[in-house]
């Protein structure tokens, strides 16, 4: 074989999968759906041929390691399934058998798939069978035959990537681009990516944590939760990793993408947390967690309120119940029942759940005067893929530091530039606003030390918050107008004067000009 053609191989050095090279790979797949597949829905597809690959060149990678450790032949650890740890591939889920039919592609995938699930209790439970590739009026067996022919180009092994964290990262990446793609939809899956950074910096989670997200989407929060315990030099695995979701197809996403990230103990349940939540003891109480951080549908009509009144189990509404077409404080509650004593959560929630009357200023009032409210973050408008509307981050901690006692921190987040310090929150990017990494960093950082700054941030005594009638608007306590610029007024009389030197010198120009012109 000759050098030049060494080189094409997959897996040698110049083929070496870098982020962009997979991520462009990755979101042409996903355009050979186009016209054929809704937008909101084609990421299922796209998500299952995708772990199924990577699944496989993982197996075949492990099985090749197996059989040179041992000194077996290949054949043998690839069939001998107690030598695999990670996932044990049957044979009709092989990718060479998939690759070699030509009639019949999609009912082959929905076996393949369906194996895989049979054969590893980790992806069990319908994770890869959420969607029907057998449907040949939409994905004809060319279609069909064309995507896997398309995976096929690169391999997926950990020797194949730059870094096999970039695999989570391409995930991530797809996930942002489908809810882009899918629009107003998108917002039922994904977070975008900054906010989370931010709940979790403030949330702060450590080494041994139990973290929770009720409504976990596609998982992101619980992602990142691991990856800021590495960021802060410890292992993603120190860390244990909870969740639920109620749409069976984002729940499926979520452990696809919790698999890819290599969390293998990640444990995230399906079903309507409201109604039937998973996370309870033997004992059929309550399960507490260090962290609850949670990005719930806003202003959630049908929440589940008349079932509430009548069955609620465990007392995790103490405050009372919102409207039944809004559900924010539900959520909140549900969040603090499932905070341990020493428990701090994170949740994004409308602008809107601050000020509202009635019903949820009646759960509001108590829940404030019982100190459990610790900041307000407002954040800029249009963030969000499902709504335009400005949101906020609520911090809520069950053991607040003795100076932080009696007060709520107020954090305004709103303006693209701060004035005092020159960072910059946002960027505007076309209909989306971006929360830049500067940005991030300095809100958490806010929070994080307790800072203060004129226009930007400021303590306030649960009192005032009482005078304001449990009004939690963050313009009736920090000053939101845009600072005027001091006016030296020496400067701008100098610089008057000047002007009509300037004029009277024009002036004079102008008439000697015309004197010239009449001799």
């Amino acid at each position: 074989m000759s050098n030049s053609d060494q080189a094409t191989l997959p897996g040698t050095e110049s083929d070496i999968l870098t982020l962009d090279t997979l991520e462009n790979h990755l979101w042409a797949a996903a355009d050979k759906l186009r016209g054929s597949i809704d937008s909101a829905d084609y990421k299922n597809y796209i998500f299952g041929l995708l772990f199924l690959k990577r699944a496989n060149d993982r197996f075949e990678e492990e099985t090749e390691e197996v059989a040179e450790e041992l000194g077996i032949p290949v054949k043998t650890a690839r069939d001998d399934r107690d030598l695999h740890e990670e996932f044990w591939i049957p044979e009709r889920a092989r990718w060479d058998h998939i690759k070699a039919q030509e009639t019949d592609v999609g009912a082959a995938l929905n076996k393949a798939l369906a194996a895989v699930e049979d054969e590893n209790d980790a992806i069990a439970d319908r994770v890869l069978t959420t969607v029907d590739f057998n449907d040949k009026e939409r994905l004809p067996d060319s279609l069909l035959s064309d995507l896997v022919s398309h995976f096929s180009k690169h391999r997926y092994r950990n020797e194949d990537l730059e870094d096999p964290d970039i695999f989570g990262r391409a995930y991530e990446y797809l996930i942002r681009e489908f809810a882009d793609d899918a629009g107003k939809k998108g917002g039922e899956f994904y977070t975008p990516r900054e906010v989370v950074r931010l709940i979790v910096k403030c949330v702060n989670p450590e080494p041994g944590h139990r973290v929770y997200d009720p409504c976990c989407g596609s998982g992101g929060m619980l992602i990142y939760s691991a990856e800021h315990i590495r960021e802060q030099g410890g292992d993603m695995t120190d860390i244990s990793l909870y969740g639920q979701e109620k749409n069976l197809n984002t729940w499926a996403i979520g452990q696809m993408n919790v698999l890819l990230h290599e969390l293998y103990d990640a444990k995230i349940e399906k079903g309507d947390t409201i109604t039937d939540p998973k996370r309870v003891t033997k004992h059929d109480e309550l399960e507490v967690f260090d962290r609850v951080i949670a990005n719930p549908m806003w202003n959630q009509k049908e929440w589940n309120k008349d079932w509430v009144q009548d069955n609620e189990p465990y007392n995790r509404f103490p405050y009372g119940l919102p409207p039944s077409n809004r559900g924010d404080w539900a959520w909140i509650q549900l969040m603090i029942a499932s905070l341990n004593e020493t428990g701090k959560a994170g949740v994004v929630m409308d602008n809107g759940a601050l000020f509202r009357s009635r019903s949820e200023w009646k759960i509001r009032k108590p829940l404030i005067e019982d100190d459990l409210l610790e900041s307000v973050i407002t954040l800029p408008e249009k963030l969000f893929y499902n709504t335009n509307s400005p949101g906020c981050v609520l911090i809520f901690n069950k053991d607040k530091p003795e100076s932080r006692q009696g007060k709520v921190q107020f954090i305004f987040g709103e303006q693209k530039h701060l004035q005092t310090s020159g960072i910059q929150i946002y960027d505007d990017e076309s209909t989306q606003n971006v929360l830049t990494e500067e940005g991030v960093e300095y809100l958490a950082e806010t929070y994080m030390s307790g800072r203060e700054e004129e226009h930007h941030s400021r303590f306030v005594d649960i009192s005032e918050i009482e005078e304001n009638n449990w009004n939690l608007n963050i313009s009736r306590y920090v000053d939101t107008t845009t600072p005027s610029e001091e006016i030296d007024i020496h400067e701008k009389l100098q610089n008057l004067k000047q002007i009509e030197e300037d004029r009277i010198a024009a002036t004079e120009e102008m008439y000697e000009s015309l004197e010239r012109l009449n001799r």
